[in-house]
């Protein structure tokens, strides 16, 4: 790899951040009321991936909980992949395809919000885990890529970034997560 190779990896990402935030500044600033609104009437978000998608959801559960840019009371916000007796428990009792299902039916309430992360959009843990909350009532909210995979269709609010490389759409992912957050603390005076 050269000097220009990385210069063209970062305006390839640059665009796609433009082009991406340029057409998805409505969707979000939607996605952030409804999730602002639950925290205000007492629900909780809860979010959920794998790999660097686990990573994503951690970060916006921790900076709903802390303070994002002011402080500010706590939000509810749990990610699923966080406790690892959870996690290896019921990989090894369930199978690892029902670990986001099983907690959504545990911690999910009508109303709550779930976001599930999956940057090929069939990850079948992620699937299951948004198709038991859309059943149970909670808000659906798929951060994806490459078309949306299984979640289109499925989630009232899909997030799909367009593209086919993963690092790409991470890249995005972790920006949509800055920008969700910063739409909720705004939205809440507490």
């Amino acid at each position: 790899m050269k000097a220009e190779d990385i210069r063209d990896l970062v305006a390839e990402s640059v665009a796609l951040k433009e082009r991406f935030f340029g057409e998805s500044g409505p969707l979000l600033l939607e996605i952030g009321a409804r999730v602002a609104r639950s925290l205000l009437d007492g629900g909780r978000l809860l979010a959920f991936g794998n790999g660097g998608s686990a990573a994503d959801a951690q970060h916006l559960a921790a900076e709903l909980v802390g303070p994002f840019r002011r402080e500010r009371s706590g939000l509810s916000a749990i990610a699923l992949s966080t406790d690892p007796s959870v996690v290896t428990g019921l990989g090894n009792d369930l199978g690892f395809d029902a670990l986001f299902r099983r907690q959504v039916e545990a911690h999910g309430r009508p109303g709550d919000v779930a976001i599930g992360i999956t940057t090929s959009g069939r990850s079948p843990n992620v699937v299951a885990g948004l198709r038991a909350a859309r059943d149970r009532g909670l808000v659906t909210v798929g951060l994806t890529g490459n078309g949306g995979g299984d979640l289109a269709g499925l989630v009232h609010h899909l997030v799909d970034v367009p593209h086919t490389d993963t690092a790409r759409i991470q890249e995005v992912h972790v920006m949509v997560v800055h920008v969700l957050c910063q739409i909720v603390e705004e939205s809440i005076d507490r």
